[in-house]
C-alpha cells in the first residue's frame, strides 16, 4: 500500500474472479486529523484527573484516549474498491454493467453537489477530509437511486477504471 492510501491491482484477462482489485482505496483519516482529537481526549482526562485522587486519577486516560483512537479508526474504515466486476463503496456494491456516466468533482465543485443540487435519493458517502468526489450515474432502471456520490482521493484514476470496465463505454 502506498502512502496515499491507494492500492493497485491488475485486470484478470481470463474473466475469472480474482482477489486482486482493479482499484482499492481506504478513506482513512490523515495524520493531520489525529492531533486535535487526541489532545482534546488528554485535556478532558486531565480535567477529571485533577478532581479525583487515587485509582480514579489515571482511569480517565485509560478510557478517553483509546476511545478517541477507536473513533478515528472507525471513521476511516470505508473502502472504495473495484473488484470481481463490481464497485464497492463501504458495504454497498454495484455491478459494473450498471455504471453510467462518471464525473469527478474537485473540492470546490463538490459543495453545490452535496448541497442544493443533491438528489435526496442519491447514494452518498462523504468524508470531509478528502477533497475530490466521484459522481457516477446508474443505468439500472429498477434502481430508484439516480447516482452515487462518494469521496475518493484518486478520483481521476477511479473514473478511468469505471469508464474502461463499466457498462456504458464513452470515448
Amino acid at each position: 500500500m502506498s502512502t496515499s492510501g491507494t492500492e493497485t491491482g491488475s485486470a484478470n484477462t481470463a474473466g475469472k474472479k480474482t482477489d486482486e482489485p482493479l482499484f482499492a482505496e481506504r478513506l482513512s483519516v490523515p495524520w493531520w486529523g489525529w492531533p486535535l482529537p487526541l489532545a482534546a481526549a488528554v485535556i478532558l482526562a486531565a480535567e477529571i484527573h485533577m478532581g479525583n485522587p487515587g485509582i480514579r486519577s489515571w482511569l480517565p486516560y485509560l478510557v478517553t484516549v483509546p476511545l478517541v483512537v477507536w473513533v478515528l479508526f472507525w471513521l476511516g474504515r470505508v473502502r472504495v474498491q473495484v473488484r470481481d466486476g463490481e464497485l464497492w463503496v463501504g458495504d454497498a456494491h454495484l455491478p459494473l454493467e450498471f455504471v453510467g456516466e462518471v464525473t469527478t468533482l474537485t473540492a470546490a465543485e463538490k459543495r453545490p453537489a452535496l448541497g442544493r443540487d443533491l438528489d435526496p435519493a442519491a447514494f452518498v458517502v462523504h468524508r470531509g477530509w478528502i477533497g475530490p468526489v466521484v459522481l457516477m450515474e446508474l443505468t439500472d432502471e429498477n434502481d430508484p437511486t439516480p447516482y452515487w456520490l462518494f469521496s475518493v482521493r484518486d478520483a481521476e484514476r477511479l473514473a478511468a477504471v469505471l469508464r474502461e470496465h463499466g457498462g456504458r463505454r464513452t470515448g
